[in-house]
């Protein structure tokens, strides 16, 4: 961790450890409306004005969006401001992760990063900042830091004391009320090909719910319903998953279910989480790896490294567009760059490394958490002998019509294979649809039974 550059030393100390409980005062909580974003970002730019002060974000729809289109690119005359190359990559290694640097060194002559003007486009509803300032004052973690109480709605800990705290920001960052998608993934060959898995997936989230409760969610210790139905190839199809996650996972560990075509069966599947490998991803992928990371905390100690200034993906708006087709993107060892933005931005970083007696095939992970949103944009995962193992990304962008600032796209590099995972590719499918109307009966392994017969 000795290039990471970090902006605040004296931050580390005594926050490392999970067992810190400390609350933020009333006056501190202030400073949400002051020097800080509503959701805890330094609202000044940095020094030399590279990045640049935050002014809200995206406050509407770009000119010429309607909903249900793929969103139109509010920067369309932003050009490249440089590249960054395997040649010169020493230039900006204090701005670069490991992960990214060892991209440079195993593609030297096809990866790349097109680095843009900093837009810092992140915007959340006024009720989502509203309950997050509420949440300052009186979220804290359950003993152990396997779930959370006192919080609704908004980011738990906006001002938070330890990197557990910063973990379930990003678990609990405002993605929309109830949310209906149609997405694919691939997992590329080193030659390039690939079969294109097409799913349809639900997503209902109770925590997040203008009219949620403190005592409501503690009560019925539910934070969201999944359910994931694959559609393509005709082989797979009708596979389908249940997932409800819990706010308290030491009173209810996550439930999950899965339907089994050919078994024609729902049943219950208390193996979905952890490093189960993920749902058809050549093993290139654990469940936990899903949304960059998920479900339970409790197989780690959580350290909050500190702060650090890191060039990202961002404002993907042009990888994210439907005038692209899926074969434009994908090509051997990674997606094209040629459609990736890269800005800088400043970034939380969070060690976790698995406590002793537990297992996991990761046996540490560096999370790069954006401050304007709680997205994880970048992660590095470390293998048993601590040698990097994959590398991840999260291509985010503002979804305005909402708004929220979340994923278009989210690539997993598996460094001894050469392969990489790309999970979430939209530009030939229906735009997501954040106006869905769904129930909790939409959420029960009857209605995963009767989704996924085909």
């Amino acid at each position: 961790m000795k290039n990471l550059g970090l902006l605040s030393t004296a931050l580390v100390i005594a926050l490392t450890g999970q067992s810190v409980q400390a609350k933020v005062t009333e006056a501190e909580a202030v400073k949400l409306t002051t020097t800080l974003t509503p959701f805890g970002a330094e609202k000044a730019g940095n020094k030399d004005g590279s990045i640049p002060a935050w002014n809200g974000g995206i406050t509407k729809p770009v000119a010429g969006y309607n909903t249900g289109m793929h969103h139109l690119d509010p920067f369309p005359k932003d050009e490249i401001e440089f590249t960054i190359t395997n040649k010169n990559k020493a230039q900006y290694k204090a701005l670069l992760t490991p992960g990214q640097l060892q991209l440079f060194s195993l593609y030297p002559d096809t990866f790349k990063m097109n680095v843009y003007q900093t837009r810092r486009s992140a915007s959340f509803p006024e009720f989502v900042y509203d309950a997050t300032k509420a949440n300052a004052t009186r979220a804290k973690l359950v003993d152990g830091g396997n779930g959370i109480v006192g919080a609704a709605i908004g980011i738990p800990f906006p001002i938070p004391a330890n990197g557990l705290e910063v973990i379930w920001n990003h678990v609990l960052r405002f993605r929309g009320v109830d949310l209906k998608s149609s997405r694919s993934q691939a997992a590329p060959t080193s030659g390039g090909s690939y079969t294109l898995v097409e799913t349809k997936e639900e997503l209902r989230s109770v925590y997040s719910r203008p009219e949620m409760s403190t005592d409501k969610l503690s009560r019925d210790n539910t934070l969201f319903y999944f359910k994931q139905v694959v559609t393509q190839p005709a082989r797979l199809a009708g596979t389908a998953l249940l997932v409800k996650e819990t706010m308290d996972q030491e009173k209810l560990p996550r439930q999950a279910w899965t339907y089994n075509t050919g078994q024609r069966r729902v049943r219950k599947a208390p193996n979905v989480a952890f490093d189960t490998p993920g749902t058809v991803s050549d093993g290139l992928r654990t469940t936990d790896d899903f949304d960059m990371f998920n479900g339970s905390p409790d197989r780690y100690q959580w350290e909050l490294v500190g702060k650090q200034e890191l060039y990202i993906p961002y404002n993907d708006y042009k990888l994210h567009s439907d005038k692209l087709e899926y074969d434009q993107i994908l090509q051997p060892g990674h997606i094209n760059p040629e459609y990736v933005r890269y800005e800088k931005h400043r970034v939380w970083v969070v060690k976790a490394t698995l406590k002793e007696g537990m297992r996991h095939i990761y046996k540490s992970r560096v999370f790069y958490i954006d401050e304007d949103s709680w997205q994880i944009a970048a992660a590095d995962l470390y293998d048993n002998r601590d040698e990097l193992y994959r590398v991840a990304m999260a291509h985010g962008l503002n979804y305005y019509e909402v708004p929220t600032q979340w994923s278009t796209l989210e690539v997993f590099h598996d460094l001894q294979s050469r392969r990489y995972i790309a999970m979430g590719l939209d530009n030939e499918g229906r735009m997501y649809d954040f106006g869905a109307r769904l129930s909790e009966a939409n959420f029960t392994p009857a209605a995963l039974r009767r989704t996924g017969i085909r």
